[in-house]
């Protein structure tokens, strides 16, 4: 997205500017909690905070593939956590 005006269309006025919202907000940090996380290029984040560096999508801290992706590693993890804790209880 250029940064001059977008001359005609308000669905295309209205789609710079939520995506320019989303650019410019702060995140909520991983590591330390803290709302503090912003964006230093396409696809890196920073913590103020703690300067923990992050990879996330160009406009938004986290995309919808990553959000599933990670419920997805979570739940694996999940599963092989309790899978462990069983096969103790066994023996």
């Amino acid at each position: 997205m250029s940064s001059g005006n977008i001359r005609y269309g308000a669905t295309i006025r209205k789609r710079k500017r939520a995506v320019t919202q989303q650019k410019i907000a702060l995140y909520k940090c991983e590591s330390c909690g803290k709302n503090s996380v912003e964006r230093i290029s396409t696809a890196i984040w920073r913590c103020r905070h703690c300067g923990k560096i992050y990879a996330g999508g160009a406009y938004t801290f986290t995309t919808a593939m990553g959000a599933i992706s990670k419920h997805s590693l979570d739940s694996v993890g999940k599963s092989q956590r309790t899978a462990v804790q069983d096969s103790s209880k066994q023996v």
